[in-house]
């Protein structure tokens, strides 16, 4: 807010008071507005909020002896705000405003720039910022564990987390409710300092006194003892896209920590974690699974089920001779892409060794090995 509106506004007014009501009558006014446009008393009302906000600006002034006085004179000076003055300061030849001597008097000009200067901490002619400008809110982590099928599937959970918001009591303000926090008087409050190096380069940085807020607060919210943030924590509804893996990051923006000044609110970030199953595992898209074969059907070849994941059961041919480990493809029948595709199933056959024969089991095998032409497995090893 500029000088010039701090000046044309008539703190009497907003508060219902005369101007020479007591002090007294004026923190009684106060108070019974503030009572009646709290924040808290009015949840989501801009109008109350605006009117609160007002009062409490207007109290900071008229309650301070001080400040009022210089407010008072000010003003006068002004001829009560709406002004213009005639005359030819501008070097136009045109009328001044306020702004026009606001300027003039940042050089200290008589009583003028006394009172001026004093009311706004020497701030004369210029557009307060509020302190630093914009901050972007804080990224936010969170967790969850989904099961094999909801990885692959996809899935809507609700996912707990921490963030750091605006305090609730104070509304990001840092100060007790009703007061107002000051201008910053080392560096006026623009949030940053510059400082000479060796005399030649000039290095601004964040002011330290004031933490680049460009305010300081005198009364501090009792919750969070003047920082303006709080830890919040909250429940939201995640949506897990479909194919997530295993400690896959996935990010939601603007769902983190909110920010500060009109800034932007940070990301959510989850981390996925996806408990195995007893049967399918994962290899990029595709699902993947091993299944059992016999030693007959490896050699003769066969027509085996293969289980899916979210379907049917499919037939799959065996050809003969299909050695241990060997992987067939079910095409479609694993993850769905990003592009809306499905991968397949590899589907890689494990031939079991019979533990026991009955006679007649070992009788053929026996018959088999001495009828067998096929050559030494193991000539190559030169043994």
């Amino acid at each position: 807010m500029s000088t010039k509106d701090w000046i044309e506004k008539d703190y009497y007014k907003v508060l219902g008071v005369p101007k020479d009501a007591k002090p007294e009558d004026i923190k009684k006014a106060f108070r019974k507005i503030a009572r009646e446009n709290h924040p808290d008393q009015n949840p989501d009302n801009a109008a109350a909020e605006k009117r609160f906000k007002e009062a409490s600006e207007a109290n900071s002034i008229l309650s301070d002896p001080k400040k009022r006085k210089e407010y008072d004179d000010a003003r006068k000076l002004f001829g009560g705000g709406g002004f213009r003055f005639p005359g030819g300061g501008s070097g136009r030849g045109g009328a001044q405003t306020a702004e026009d001597l606001l300027r003039q008097a940042q050089g200290g000009a008589g009583d003028f720039g006394d009172i001026v200067g004093g009311l706004f901490n020497g701030r004369t002619g210029r557009t307060s910022t509020g302190g630093r400008g914009p901050r972007r809110g804080t990224d936010v982590e969170g967790e969850v564990t989904l099961d094999f099928v909801d990885a692959v599937a996809g899935k809507t959970v609700p996912i707990q987390m921490v963030s750091s918001d605006a305090c609730g009591s104070c509304h990001g303000t840092g100060v007790r409710s009703g007061t107002l926090p000051k201008l910053c008087p080392t560096c006026r409050g623009s949030g940053m300092t510059t400082s000479t190096s060796g005399g030649v380069f000039a290095v601004s940085e964040p002011c330290r006194d004031c933490r680049g807020r460009g305010l300081v607060v005198e009364d501090p919210c009792p919750v969070c003892n003047g920082s303006g943030r709080a830890k919040s924590t909250r429940t939201m509804q995640v949506r897990i896209p479909a194919g997530v893996t295993d400690g896959q990051r996935i990010r939601i923006k603007g769902k983190g920590g909110d920010g500060e000044n009109g800034g932007a609110a940070g990301d959510l970030y989850v981390i996925v974690h996806v408990r195995p199953h007893p049967v399918f595992g994962r290899s990029g898209d595709n699902l993947t699974i091993t299944v059992p074969i016999t030693f007959t059907e490896a050699a003769l070849g066969a027509q085996i089920s293969v289980p899916t994941l979210n379907g049917p059961a499919v037939r799959l041919k065996i050809p003969a001779g299909t050695p241990n480990g060997r992987t067939f493809r079910a095409r479609g029948k694993g993850v769905t892409r990003k592009d809306g595709t499905p991968a397949d199933l590899l589907v890689t056959v494990e031939v079991v060794v019979p533990q026991s024969l009955s006679e007649d089991a070992r009788s053929a095998l026996q018959a088999y090995a001495s009828a067998a032409t096929e050559p030494d497995p193991r000539a190559g090893l030169g043994v």
